[in-house]
């Protein structure tokens, strides 16, 4: 039996295409250097914006950790299934080493 990398054993991981990662849109912040009468003119205002940009950071770190663990994790399977594939293969050279000296003797 070949193995053409298509099978997998029941249990297996799934298909391996799902785990692509995707690029996520960027965070825009707004202007960084900001005007300087906007800056100082009210301090509750930068306080405002200053929550605002922690808040988006948090979220941009928690899909962050989120994608990294997606990604360990279809590394994982594909792991699991590249061993199996390989595993398969060692048995089947072994089968084929032992046929043809069958053919030698």
């Amino acid at each position: 039996m070949a193995v053409t990398g298509d099978e997998t054993e029941a249990g297996a991981a799934p298909d391996l295409t799902n785990c692509q990662l995707h690029n996520s849109t960027s965070l825009y912040l707004g202007n960084k250097g900001g005007d300087a009468h906007t800056s100082k003119k009210n301090p509750e205002d930068d306080l405002q914006r200053r929550e605002l940009r922690l808040m988006k950071n948090r979220e941009a770190a928690r899909e962050c950790r989120r994608k990294k663990k997606e990604y360990v994790r279809c590394l994982e399977n594909r792991v699991a299934v590249l061993e199996n594939q390989n595993k398969t293969l060692i048995e089947e050279l072994k089968a084929l080493k032992d046929i043809y000296r069958h053919k030698v003797e």
